[in-house]
């Protein structure tokens, strides 16, 4: 049975850099997975060293144009065989997992028939993954529209601060009201240090917030940034790639 991890936070977080973490991980495991990047940023297929990815939006604003504007010599046009067809060009099969890139936001006009179709579409989509890892936007918008109906673990990223931990505690009052359909909530605690570290558990013990793993402050992933290195070839030894693999186990993935 496919199992759907998102990943949420403000931004300033890592929360794409946890994302590729993950990502990595449990690709080099052998999982069958698929990494859906559905915040309108689009920073995931730098982080794994992809480049020139088409979009989802590019193909709901094509569909949408087809429905506004229908084409004389094709009125009855299949219009989820259109879509279908248009998501399944947009999957970048890379080594170890295939990437699926959402886009834009919505221009103007109503998506929701296409959104609709996208909902359907997705849901066959991913049962032919082990894991789907979808690094989400902050806001949680897309769980509103309930692109992907299912999320197994909604992991939260935090920055080492009360403010962050309190970001988190409200995301996760968030998902209650939206009626969404989330299986568990964890909290990451990104960039920590050995200073702040016992503060950040008491904190999330107040809170009641589940705090999976910190993260430390690793200076690897400061100098693969600055030189532009993916973080999805960082080494095993370092200590971001550590903890991930001891939150995965926790996960039980």
């Amino acid at each position: 049975m496919t199992k759907v991890i998102a990943i949420t936070g403000k931004g300033g977080t890592g929360k794409t850099a946890v994302a590729a973490l993950l990502i990595r991980y449990l690709s080099k495991k052998g999982k069958f997975l698929l990494a859906v990047d559905a915040d309108a940023d689009t920073n995931l297929p730098e982080t794994l060293g992809c480049e020139n990815v088409k979009t989802i939006g590019d193909a709901k604003e094509f569909l949408q144009a087809e429905i506004t504007n229908p084409r004389p010599d094709n009125p009855d046009m299949n219009k989820e065989s259109i879509l279908k067809s248009k998501v399944y060009e947009i999957i970048e099969e890379m080594p170890g997992y295939d990437l699926l890139v959402m886009g834009r936001p919505e221009g103007s006009g109503c998506y929701c028939y296409v959104n609709n179709l996208l909902r359907g579409i997705m849901d066959k989509l991913i049962t032919n993954y082990d894991v789907v890892v979808i690094d989400a936007e902050a806001g949680l918008e897309h769980f509103s529209r309930k692109i992907i109906r299912d999320i197994d673990d909604l992991i939260v990223v935090t920055d080492a601060s009360r403010r962050g931990f309190r970001t988190a505690e409200r995301i996760r009052e968030l998902v209650s009201e939206l009626d969404s359909n989330v299986g568990n909530i964890h909290v990451i605690a990104n960039k920590v240090t050995d200073a702040n570290r016992e503060e950040l558990t008491k904190l999330a013990e107040d809170l009641k917030l589940s705090l999976i793993g910190m993260i430390p402050l690793d200076p690897k992933i400061e100098e693969m940034d600055i030189k532009g290195i993916p973080l999805y070839e960082i080494t095993d030894d370092s200590a971001a790639a550590m903890e991930i693999e001891k939150i995965v186990q926790k996960m039980g993935y």
